[in-house]
């Protein structure tokens, strides 16, 4: 669906932050984390796009994931406000989880939530995700859970969910699927693709043998290792550039 852009009319912020956020959902779609339509990735407009720190970008509901556009993003307030007209509206479960993450976490600017077949599968099972990979030794020390209660639409539950995350950067929603936030939009998908990898490897292990778990020493010393390794840079700013040229190639138009 072709909507008029919004590239002249949003500040250089806004329009960068909302090609970013195009992108993530895009991706999500082609590396299959998408469930039709219904879940969210957003995004927080900084200060000096929203001048109060409060509006934040997330999908207009009724678009696959593969179409959507910088411009076609919905621009709201954590009332749920829609900010920018367009035909379409928010969907209100995603905008109690997302809004109520933003509203906590001022170190957050992407929220990003996925019902992938192998999230699902580990966030049913009691023990959650297990220390069995190098990928999900790299999560185990900043993961949160959160129990089911139903579809996300009772303002009641938000307490929970900001107690239950905390100041982790990854929650498995328990019998529900998974969610990570990051400091900028391709640091929250990178914190997708090592929770999302970890359940599928988890998934897979648990068809085979027994499973040999990681020492606790060496999880112990992950955080350490992760330090040495991006002193030189993130892996999410490393990895965006060449995730942007896959995306021109194989489905174009996110920044439109």
């Amino acid at each position: 669906m072709q909507l008029p852009s919004l590239k002249h009319v949003v500040s250089e912020d806004e329009w960068k932050l909302r090609v970013n956020l195009a992108a993530c959902y895009r991706l999500v779609a082609m590396y299959g984390w998408s469930d039709l339509i219904f879940t969210h990735i957003s995004a927080k407009l900084p200060e000096s796009v929203s001048g109060k720190d409060h509006h934040f970008l997330i999908n207009p509901y009724g678009l696959m994931f593969d179409e959507i556009t910088a411009s076609s993003l919905l621009k709201i307030d954590l009332q749920g406000k829609q900010i920018n007209e367009s035909p379409f509206y928010v969907n209100h479960a995603g905008f109690v989880i997302h809004s109520t993450i933003h509203e906590a976490r001022h170190d957050v600017e992407c929220v990003l939530h996925t019902h992938s077949r192998a999230g699902v599968a580990v966030s049913a099972q009691k023990e959650g995700l297990l220390p069995i990979s190098q990928q999900s030794s790299l999560i185990l020390s900043s993961l949160a859970y959160h129990d089911y209660e139903g579809l996300a639409v009772h303002d009641d539950e938000r307490d929970r969910l900001k107690a239950d995350l905390g100041t982790n950067k990854y929650m498995i929603l328990r019998n529900h699927g998974l969610l990570t936030v990051g400091r900028s939009v391709p640091d929250a998908f990178l914190a997708m693709y090592f929770l999302e990898m970890s359940c599928q490897i988890q998934i897979s292990a648990q068809a085979g043998g027994t499973l040999s778990p990681v020492p606790q020493k060496v999880l112990d010393g992950v955080t350490t290792a992760v330090r040495v390794q991006e002193s030189k840079g993130s892996a999410a700013d490393l990895t965006w550039p060449a995730l942007l040229r896959r995306l021109d190639r194989l489905n174009p138009g996110y920044d439109s």
